[in-house]
C-alpha cells in the first residue's frame, strides 16, 4: 500500500491511497462470497452459483461496493499510521479508480489534529494561595448543615412561602388551548428555586392546599419552541401537598447530631479546619488554572471547528446526566428554563474552545519536555481506578486494551504531568 498526506489548508489535507491489484482481488473474492448467499439464479441452489456463472449474470461490478466496504476501513487506518497524521474527524473520501485487476485508489479529506507553537510557559507568575478561614465562612457553612438536616414538616394549614416544597399539578393554556409539553401531575416544586419560567413560582406562594389558580406568565423571547416565545399564556395549577423546613437549633445537641462532637465550639473548629483544608485545595487548583490560562493564551494554535463541536456535545452529554441525577430531564429543563440545544451549546461553545485550546497546549508542553508516562505511574493508575469501580486492575487492563482506552488513558496521564510542570517551573505574583 501507498500513502500521501499533503495539507492543504489550515487543519485539512489530503490522504492520497493506492492499494495493489492482488487486494482488491482478495476484496472480491470476499464480496463474491458474501452476496452470493443472497441471490436467486434458476438451476443453482442459494450460496452455490459459480462465479463465472455469476460475473455473467450480474457483472463483476456488482461486486465492487462490497469490495471497497471491505478494504477501505482498514487502508484508511493504514493509511494513517503510516503518514503519522491524527485525524479529528471523519474523513471525506473519493474514490479515484476501482476496477478488477487496477488498483484501488482513494483520495481521503481529512482534518487533523493542529500544530501547537508554544509561547512562554516556564516561570509563568500567579498569585499564591490564599488559605485564611473567616468567621463569617464558618458560620456560612454551619447555616448550610443546618439547612441540610432540616426537618420537612408536612403543613396542613395556611398558604404556601418562599423555601417550601410543594406538589402541584399544573396545566398551560394558550388562548385557552392546552399546549404541548406544558402539563404535570404531583409534580415536586421548590418555591423559590428558579427552575420555572420567571413568575410562576412567585404566583405559587400564597396558595393553601387543594386550592387552584390560574396563573399568568409569559414565556421569554428566546423560548425554545418558537410558537410560544413570548407569549402570554395560563396555567390552570392545583396545590396538593406543602412540606416546610424545621431547622435544628445550632447548639451543642446539633454537634452531637451531626458529627462526633460534643460540643458546638469543638464542631466550629473542625468545621474551620475542613475549610481551611478545602480552601488550600480549590486556591491550588485556581492556581492551576490560572498558569494553564497562561501559557495557552502565549500559544498559537488554530483549534478545528469539529474539535470545538466534539467537546460542546460532551458537555451537554454530562450535562443532561447532572440533571437527570436530579429528577429532571434534558427535554423538560428546556420547558421551563425557556431554552433549546442549540442555545444551550452556544452557551457551552466558548468554553469548550477554552478546553480544546487548553489540552492541546499541555499536550505540546509534555511532547517538548519528554514528559512520559511509566509502566508504575499506568499500574498505580489502574490500580486507583479498579478500587473506584470494585474491580482488580488485571481487570481493567484487559478491558481499557480491548477498547484502545489504554492510549486514552496515558494521554491522559501525560497532560496531568505537563499541569505538574507547568505549576512546579511557575512563580508567586
Amino acid at each position: 500500500m501507498k500513502a500521501t498526506w499533503e495539507k492543504i489548508e489550515k487543519n485539512i489535507g489530503l490522504l492520497e491511497v493506492e492499494i495493489d491489484a492482488e487486494q482488491v482481488a482478495g476484496a472480491l473474492d470476499k464480496a463474491f462470497k458474501k452476496v452470493v448467499q443472497k441471490v436467486n439464479v434458476p438451476g443453482f441452489r442459494k450460496g452455490k452459483v459459480p462465479r463465472a456463472i455469476f460475473e455473467a449474470r450480474f457483472g463483476v461490478e456488482s461486486l465492487y461496493q462490497d469490495a471497497i466496504d471491505i478494504l477501505l476501513p482498514d487502508a484508511y487506518s493504514d493509511a494513517v499510521d503510516q503518514t503519522g497524521i491524527v485525524p479529528v474527524d471523519r474523513p471525506s473520501v473519493d474514490v479515484e479508480q476501482f476496477e478488477k485487476g487496477q488498483a484501488f485508489k482513494f483520495k481521503a479529506k481529512v482534518t487533523v489534529k493542529p500544530e501547537v507553537k508554544l509561547g512562554e510557559y516556564k516561570g509563568l507568575e500567579a498569585p499564591a494561595a490564599d488559605a485564611e478561614v473567616s468567621e463569617e465562612e464558618v458560620t456560612a457553612e454551619l447555616n448550610r448543615l443546618q439547612q441540610r438536616h432540616a426537618e420537612l414538616v408536612v403543613i396542613d394549614e395556611g398558604p404556601a412561602q418562599l423555601g417550601d416544597m410543594t406538589v402541584i399539578d399544573f396545566e398551560g393554556f394558550d388562548n385557552g388551548v392546552p399546549f404541548e409539553g406544558g402539563k404535570g401531575e404531583r409534580y415536586s416544586l421548590e418555591l423559590g428555586s428558579g427552575s420555572f419560567i420567571p413568575g410562576f413560582e412567585d404566583q405559587v406562594v400564597g396558595l393553601n392546599i387543594a386550592e387552584e389558580k390560574d396563573i399568568e406568565v409569559t414565556f421569554p423571547e428566546n423560548y425554545q419552541a418558537e410558537e410560544l416565545a413570548g407569549k402570554p399564556v395560563v396555567f390552570k395549577v392545583k396545590l396538593h401537598e406543602i412540606k416546610r423546613k424545621n431547622l435544628p437549633e445550632l447548639d451543642d445537641e446539633f454537634a452531637k447530631d451531626v458529627s462526633e462532637f460534643d460540643t458546638l465550639d469543638e464542631y466550629k473548629a473542625d468545621l474551620s479546619s475542613k475549610l481551611k483544608e478545602r480552601k488550600v485545595k480549590d486556591a491550588e487548583v485556581a492556581r492551576e488554572s490560572a498558569i494553564i490560562e497562561k501559557a495557552s493564551e502565549g500559544a498559537e494554535v488554530d483549534v478545528p471547528e469539529v474539535m470545538i463541536d466534539n467537546e460542546v456535545d460532551n458537555m451537554l452529554k454530562d450535562f443532561e446526566s447532572r440533571i437527570r441525577q436530579q429528577g429532571m430531564t434534558l427535554e423538560l429543563y428546556f420547558q421551563f428554563s425557556g431554552q433549546d440545544e442549540a442555545a444551550l451549546k452556544g452557551q457551552m461553545k466558548t468554553d469548550a474552545e477554552k478546553r480544546v485550546r487548553n489540552n492541546l497546549v499541555l499536550e505540546e508542553v509534555a511532547k517538548v519536555e519528554n514528559l512520559e508516562v511509566t509502566d508504575e505511574e499506568l499500574d498505580e493508575e489502574l490500580a486507583n481506578l479498579a478500587k473506584m469501580y470494585g474491580r482488580t486492575a488485571d481487570e481493567l487492563r484487559n478491558i481499557f486494551t480491548s477498547n484502545g482506552y489504554i492510549s486514552t488513558l496515558t494521554a491522559d496521564l501525560k497532560v496531568r504531568k505537563a499541569v505538574k510542570f507547568l505549576v512546579e517551573n511557575s512563580k508567586n505574583a
